[in-house]
């Protein structure tokens, strides 16, 4: 990871300056750890870990997740980036033209191409509902192109990512990173969702949602939106690379982006599903730049 030294990045600067989450960060590149593990190794209470974990994770240092433990749920934390690069002088632009060896790509998730969904369901911008909850024919609606956060119980959306790449360029790594969680009545932090993901109808992998968050306010979740529903989710990285498919680094199947039929100048069909048929139902929650707890839409880099 590649950062140019500027005030957006004053949450990574900001978890690095604490002797007691270096230490966090040292144990966890050694093995995943739970709270309570993490407590006893540092000799520190459990709150005061969860809130430095939770500072970790905002600065997308580490990632968590729910799991079944002896004695009920337990947060399982993991380091999700192996290195940080701190760029003092950024390369011009012309140097960064000639080593280009990537394209990016923003999809707001609002700006699905097709659709299938069921209820609980609906979609929101900054300002507003679009429509009415729990009825899908609003997913029609011209002005879901503005959601900044979408829900849907079962059913997919499916994204549209451009295809830049000339001639017969072979497609090294696709990543995608997005803001997601499960989806209950109002919300539920431990309810577990299979969801599925798959590029040009080829299922990559399915990764479990530990649960629908929204006991904390969103950091850009608008104050309009009322408390007692989902709030945000989790960051989360899919990489589909030479030899498999990998959630935040955790290999999850070994579909691998030769698998993936790509055809030269024809667009990347991305669809995030729920099947009622899955061992865990539990739905889909998309956000956006300007809601939940992340400054970002769905965002896409193809290396080749």
């Amino acid at each position: 990871m590649e950062l140019d030294v500027n005030q957006s990045n004053l949450a990574l600067f900001e978890a690095l300056a604490s002797q007691t989450r270096i230490k966090m960060i040292e144990l966890l590149k050694h093995e995943s750890l739970n709270i309570k593990e993490m407590s006893l190794k540092l000799d520190v209470s459990s709150a005061i870990v969860t809130k430095h974990v939770y500072q970790l994770e905002e600065a997308g240092i580490v990632t968590t997740e729910m799991i079944a433990g002896k004695r009920g749920m337990q947060k399982l934390c993991k380091l999700r980036l192996d290195k940080v690069t701190l760029l003092f002088k950024p390369e011009s632009p012309e140097k960064q033209e000639q080593t280009r060896d990537h394209y990016n790509v923003s999809l707001p998730v609002g700006q699905y191409a097709d659709y299938q969904v069921r209820p609980t369901c609906g979609l929101a911008s900054e300002t507003k509902l679009i429509g009415m909850r729990d009825d899908p024919r609003y997913f029609a609606e011209p002005e879901h192109v503005k959601a900044q956060h979408i829900w849907f119980a079962s059913g997919y959306v499916e994204y549209r990512i451009p295809n830049y790449l000339a001639g017969k360029k072979p497609v090294k790594t696709i990543r995608i990173s997005l803001e997601i969680c499960s989806e209950a009545p109002g919300y539920a932090e431990d309810w577990p969702s299979d969801i599925t993901f798959s590029l040009n109808d080829r299922t990559v992998c399915i990764w479990t949602s530990p649960g629908d968050f929204g006991s904390v306010r969103g950091k850009l979740t608008p104050q309009w939106w009322e408390p007692g529903s989902t709030q945000h989710g989790l960051l989360k990285t899919l990489l589909i690379a030479a030899d498999g498919t990998y959630m935040d680094g955790v290999k999850l199947s070994d579909v691998s982006v030769k698998d993936i039929p790509i055809v030269p100048s024809e667009e990347i069909l991305f669809r995030i599903t729920s099947s009622e048929d899955a061992d865990n139902p539990g739905g889909v929650s998309l956000f956006g730049k300007n809601f939940g707890n992340y400054e970002q839409d769905i965002e896409v880099m193809i290396s080749y």
